[in-house]
């Protein structure tokens, strides 16, 4: 089964019961503020699984695009990617354990679907802690679907609970399900499924969401019971097409091969290989990660930091295979065909891809001899690389941290990365990324002044407009108890008279104590209303919309306050350009 027919069907499943198709959403979370990147499909739906009803209903499926940062160092290895993407459906305060599980096994086993053979189903459950009972529902559900005892193993939180990455959120049990594999043995008589031999390969995971953690570490029961689930597509297919790795698949074959093509070799040993690998993956991931809508070019701050990192790591395992400038066009240009037909950002803003990558590629080879040399010659005068070299390393020469660290472990020296952390701090630049803390996109919860917050950000994009012209767009937001900062598209910074504007505009409306209404409606008939749609939305048909009289329009599925008189004042505090056009404000809601 190829990827395309594995995303289609599962799409089909679903909707013969009762599922509505949501888009992918962005790969920055909107609404999940403690990860950089959304790495799972419950991140965009965050607001709805805290009980916020959905415009397309309480039964969603979809396949979402996913960046994963967690296990970069495995990457080159059978399974693990950077960037991926998940099938999920998700129930609302609908269908339960039963349904889930039953639907999972069906989707696994019946030769109308994936025909797996159950025979190498392995399933795990949650066995109870202090926090939760032992999930025995879970255990007599898939035993009644046909799954043996012996076949189902309980296992702990740290195996089986899924929740957002942060601390605070919905969150619950889980089950996760394997298939057993005949290319690799075990390896040893205690393997189970969750060991990381590679013999056992997870295919899905059932979330059942009945808690919310809260800051203090509790849980408590949520006011209605969700539905997780994610698949993952390259992870799937692999297994369908009976090969033993995913960059055996249609996901990765054309840029193995053109990697094979660009250094001159009919076949690759085992280190090429690997090398071959984290090639493939890294440009994909940095390809996806600036084809986003969000427009995330390579630099030391936050998403681009990340782009910047896998671009030069591409690089760095290019060199050892000898191959040259230009390869990151080359493969660029497979991942955009791959991709341009299933998420049409990618096709909108594939010279803005391309373009950033021609100016990394070359940025870093201008500077990477240099790098490499001054990291030769303090090894050499000093036996050692301390955290201040590596940090010496990253600020004049652009080498990350994680290739100065691989590249002092391969001569047995371990990096104090505190002593990086400290002097990272200090910078000018870094120490202001580094002050917001885990807040790196979105809401950091749903308090009441984070949605009071919220609100005042609609407000400011519709008065920036105003004063500034239509050109204005989000370019990202970043909200917490204290402050909102605004990243928006502007060409150089607002002079204070433009500063004082806006913020007239947004106290008159916040004056005149305005109803906050929230409707539902087509995409289109949003769009012809006038509302504001930056980034693309998961809805599908029906989209959530929020208006402030003639004020503002702009699609959301986030929290907001009811009348604008709540907030009381709002006053912008701070301003900076970070990037040729790209402007960041701060803003603070107080007295009028």
């Amino acid at each position: 089964m190829r990827i395309n027919e594995l995303r289609q069907i599962y799409l089909r499943f679903f909707k013969e019961r009762e599922h509505k198709t949501i888009r992918s959403s962005s790969l920055l979370p909107e609404h999940d503020a403690t990860a950089l990147f959304t790495m799972a499909g419950m991140h965009p739906l965050m607001p709805f699984l805290l009980g916020q009803p959905h415009p397309q209903g309480t039964r969603l499926v979809n396949v979402q695009k996913c960046i994963r940062m967690t296990d970069i160092d495995e990457v080159g290895d059978t399974t693990h990617l950077t960037f991926f993407e998940m099938l999920g459906n998700w129930s609302l305060g609908d269908y339960w354990k039963k349904e889930a599980i039953t639907w999972s096994f069906e989707f696994l086993t019946s030769p109308e679907w994936l025909g797996f053979n159950k025979e190498k189903l392995f399933v795990t459950v949650f066995e109870g802690d202090d926090d939760a009972p032992k999930d025995t529902e879970a255990i007599e559900i898939w035993k009644s679907v046909g799954i043996p005892e012996k076949q189902i193993y309980p296992l702990p939180k740290s195996e089986n609970w899924w929740g957002p990455p942060g601390v605070v959120g919905p969150c619950g049990p889980c089950s996760e399900m394997f298939i057993e594999t005949d290319d690799i043995p075990k390896c040893s008589p205690k393997c189970r499924p969750g060991c990381h031999c590679g013999h056992f390969v997870e295919v899905w995971n059932d979330v059942f969401m009945e808690y919310n953690r809260k800051d203090d570490g509790s849980y408590e029961k949520l006011k209605r019971r969700n539905i997780d689930t994610g698949m993952g597509v390259e992870r799937t297919a692999a297994m369908l097409q009976g090969v033993s790795t995913v960059y055996e698949t249609e996901a990765f074959v054309p840029m193995i091969n053109r990697i094979k093509d660009l250094a001159r070799k009919d076949e690759l040993i085992a280190e090429e290989m690997r090398l071959a690998r984290i090639i493939a993956d890294h440009v994909k991931a940095a390809v996806m990660i600036m084809a986003d809508d969000a427009q995330i070019a390579p630099s030391n701050v936050e998403h681009g930091y990340i782009a910047r990192r896998l671009i030069r790591k591409a690089i760095l395992c290019a060199d050892n295979l000898g191959i040259g400038k230009g390869f990151l066009q080359n493969l660029a240009e497979i991942v955009i065909d791959m991709y341009e037909d299933i998420y049409d950002e990618v096709r909108r803003n594939c010279q803005f891809v391309i373009d950033n990558l021609r100016a990394e590629d070359t940025k870093f080879r201008n500077t990477l001899k240099k790098a490499l040399r001054r990291f030769d010659r303090i090894l050499n005068e000093t036996g050692t690389i301390t955290g201040s070299d590596a940090f010496l390393l990253f600020t004049s020469f652009g080498l990350p941290l994680e290739m100065t660290r691989e590249l002092a472990q391969e001569k047995g020296i371990w990096i104090d990365i505190d002593e990086f952390r400290r002097q990272f701090e200090e910078h000018r630049e870094m120490s202001r990324t580094a002050t917001e803390g885990k807040f790196k996109g979105g809401l950091a919860d749903y308090s009441e002044e984070i949605t009071r917050m919220h609100t005042a950000t609609h407000l400011l994009q519709a008065a920036l407009r105003k004063v500034l012209g239509d050109g204005v767009h989000q370019m990202g937001s970043n909200i917490t108890k204290e402050r909102l900062r605004f990243d928006f598209s502007f060409s150089r910074k607002m002079t204070p008279e433009e500063i004082a504007e806006v913020e007239k505009l947004v106290n008159e409306v916040i004056q005149q104590d305005l109803p906050v209404e929230r409707s539902f409606m087509s995409y289109d008939e949003a769009i012809g209303k006038g509302a504001l749609a930056f980034f693309k939305e998961t809805y599908g048909e029906e989209v959530s919309v929020y208006s402030v009289g003639d004020f503002s329009m702009e699609l959301c599925g986030g929290p907001h306050v009811e009348r604008t008189g709540v907030l009381r004042g709002f006053k912008i505090t701070k301003q900076r350009k970070i990037g040729a056009n790209v402007v960041r404000v701060r803003a603070i809601i107080c007295n009028a």
